[in-house]
């Protein structure tokens, strides 16, 4: 009987109606149920490509694990922290990092901008010597060599690698006391840019130094770090060696993963996703109402024919069985050809290029294998529902004239 039901709904579906009208409406359901797959399938394609492109935006500000002291700002027993690092395996390299606010001018031409003084090991943690796209990275020869961002350089105006232009930072001096001279208020060391890297948003105004510029400028002693950025061999396990460096480091260390660093900016990039799959799962709900009254109308264009089939002795479950499977095929045919037309166009927009979010940033797409469960799962729960409820005929409907 379950076969003759699945039978006789498949024949409903494909084989030519009583009506032109209820045709319409069969594949006007399916039209809909498509289209609702599409848009939310290509959507959560594109949330996926933003969840890259951010990841890539911000690759260069944070690393895979990042230490920090928990009260102050620099590392104690600095010696000791390097010595555990070099003896673990779960570590490819780690870099020492003072980063704080300073005050830079050249030609009368002031701004603020982040110097974040590191060591030579920093680009094996970091690879920003890769983005620089002109002059060249810091040789570390001399500690006033810099590599500056490419808005903060245009905005000043320096001079890339000329030995005669240089642009002077400024450093407030803590502490107490009157302030008889202008060397009271502040250090002063003279920079010469080397070269320039795009700060792509997350690196604004930043300079990246040599380690020793920012403890000279700081008063800080030689080998102090307020932080240490270390590079994984596997960062996909880095909530785990997080885990056993801080038992193995001791109290008055802090750790945080890259993920716990951008923690606020995964947080809106979550939070804006789930509201566009709920609003498109509603989209998908409410085009499910279609199919609730496709099943009406095939319930009323067929109702000479139930009362046949329920006076031969069909069961009444099972007539319902064929408006039940009936919707279920058009969920199913409206799923499939929507998500085959969802993958046509992210194809093409990963070929071609041709959606645009500004002139020149095209809108990222990623196909991921979870993405079409999710929009399958979410258009079959609801298809499932609305054919189960409406499919729910009373058998006085049928038999009544």
């Amino acid at each position: 009987m379950k076969n003759i039901a699945f039978y006789i709904a498949s024949r409903y579906l494909l084989a030519k109606k009583g009506s032109t009208a209820v045709t319409f409406i069969t594949w006007l359901s399916v039209g809909a149920m498509m289209v609702a797959v599409t848009a939310m399938f290509v959507i959560i394609s594109v949330f996926s490509g933003l969840e890259d492109l951010n990841k890539d935006l911000i690759s260069n500000l944070h690393a895979d694990l990042t230490i920090k002291s928990s009260s102050g700002k620099t590392l104690k027993n600095l010696t000791k922290i390097e010595d555990i690092l070099k003896k673990n395996q779960d570590i490819v390299s780690f870099s020492r990092v003072i980063e704080e606010k300073v005050y830079i001018n050249y030609n009368g031409k002031g701004d603020i901008a982040y110097l974040r003084g590191v060591d030579s090991a920093y680009t094996i943690v970091n690879p920003i010597n890769r983005d620089v796209f002109y002059g060249s990275y810091p040789s570390f020869e001399y500690s006033n060599e810099v590599l500056m961002e490419n808005s903060l350089d245009n905005r000043l105006s320096i001079p890339v690698a000329s030995s005669k232009d240089y642009a002077t930072i400024f450093m407030p001096k803590p502490g107490l006391g009157i302030i008889s001279k202008e060397e009271d208020i502040y250090n002063k060391k003279d920079i010469l840019v080397t070269g320039i890297f795009p700060g792509k948003d997350q690196l604004d105004s930043y300079i990246i130094s040599p380690i020793e510029l920012t403890e000279q400028l700081l008063s800080l002693p030689k080998n102090s770090a307020y932080q240490i950025v270390v590079k994984l061999k596997s960062p996909e396990n880095a909530d785990q060696i997080k885990s056993k460096l801080l038992s193995t480091l001791g109290k008055g260390i802090d750790i945080k993963t890259k993920e716990e660093e951008n923690a606020a900016f995964w947080k809106m990039i979550n939070t804006e996703k789930l509201f566009i799959y709920l609003i498109f799962a509603l989209v998908i709900f409410i085009t499910t109402f279609n199919l609730a009254g496709a099943i009406i109308i095939l319930q009323l264009d067929k109702k000479e024919q139930a009362r046949s089939l329920i006076s031969l002795g069909f069961p009444l479950n099972h007539l319902r069985r064929i408006y039940f499977y009936t919707g279920l095929l058009i969920v199913i045919s409206g799923i499939i050809s929507g998500l085959i037309l969802g993958t046509a166009l992210c194809y093409f927009q990963l070929f071609t290029e041709f959606f645009k979010a500004n002139e020149t940033l095209p809108f990222p797409v990623k196909i991921v294998g979870k993405n079409y469960l999710i929009v399958a799962v979410t258009a079959s729960l609801f298809g499932f529902i609305i054919s189960w409820v409406f499919s729910k005929i009373s058998k006085e409907y049928i038999t009544k004239s």
